[in-house]
């Protein structure tokens, strides 16, 4: 993997939870070629275990592990299976999250006669917003009781939580992904503040947009051509494209990096081609 620069993770455990999707492989295979020992943590293990077997094709090291970051019990057993196999986390990457069409509403505004003819915010799934919610914040919660336990009294040890744009302004239809993204954001502030004393960073990254599998249905039609909210999106994107993966890479290693970011603590950096700065004049 072509990276924009290395920093020194060697002899560093790396634990990425959401590791089978398109993020947060492109970010594995990232701090592998980095020389970390990368744990790629997926409910679906297979998917994982495709990413570690291509770090360790590239001559890094990295093993797949099952998953249920909403289970506590299922993440203490992959933690164990991580110590026995590479020693205590130093880094944990919280990158499991997404949507769920239950907790999507059909309109952007609210129209009585949309009543009849459509999902609109009365409709909205109970289960289907709590599983939204629960996914992206407690699925942070839990891997961080469980992995930061780890860090204590060691050196170099950092959280990073992956956020989203939306958590800055709520993006239309998806209430439940919005508001629980802008939970993971208040949860880096609190972890940072929380851990200070104990020398463990946490910060986070929130991506702006991204077309991949999780968004396909809102961004292209069925024979590939763009929705009118994908051309909503890059006009309201200054740079006019969606974001590359690969273009998250450099400042997650950037926070990974004790030398680099060492005094960065409870931030999160946006990374959306000037989204949040654009007022759409």
């Amino acid at each position: 993997m072509k990276l924009p620069f290395k920093v020194d993770l060697s002899n560093k455990v790396v634990v990425i939870t959401g590791a089978g999707g398109v993020i947060c492989s492109t970010l594995a295979k990232a701090v592998g070629a980095c020389g970390a020992k990368v744990a790629l943590l997926d409910l679906n293990k297979e998917a994982a275990q495709k990413w570690a077997d291509e770090i360790v094709a590239e001559g890094g090291i990295a093993k797949a592990y099952e998953c249920n970051v909403l289970k506590k019990e299922s993440i203490e057993k992959a933690h164990e299976a991580v110590l026995a196999d590479f020693g205590g986390c130093d880094i944990l990457l919280n990158g499991a999250g997404g949507n769920n069409p239950r907790a999507t509403t059909d309109n952007e505004y609210f129209h009585p006669e949309d009543l009849d003819n459509m999902k609109t915010f009365f409709d909205l799934d109970q289960e289907g917003v709590e599983f939204v919610f629960n996914l992206n914040f407690i699925g942070s919660l839990l891997p961080t009781q469980v992995f930061a336990k780890d860090m204590i009294g060691k050196k170099g040890c950092s959280i990073i939580n992956v956020s989203s744009m939306n958590a800055y302004t709520p993006l239309t239809k998806i209430p439940a992904y919005s508001g629980a993204k802008a939970a993971v954001s208040n949860f880096t502030q609190w972890l940072a503040v929380h851990f200070s004393h104990v020398g463990i960073r946490c910060n986070g990254i929130a991506p702006g947009f991204f077309s991949t599998a999780q968004n396909a249905k809102l961004l292209w039609n069925e024979d590939g051509t763009p929705t009118a909210r994908t051309g909503k999106i890059l006009a309201g994107t200054p740079m006019g494209r969606f974001g590359e993966t690969e273009e998250l890479i450099g400042a997650t290693l950037f926070l990974m990096s004790e030398e680099a970011s060492g005094f960065v603590d409870g931030v999160v950096i946006p990374i959306d081609g000037g989204f949040a700065a654009y007022s759409g004049v």
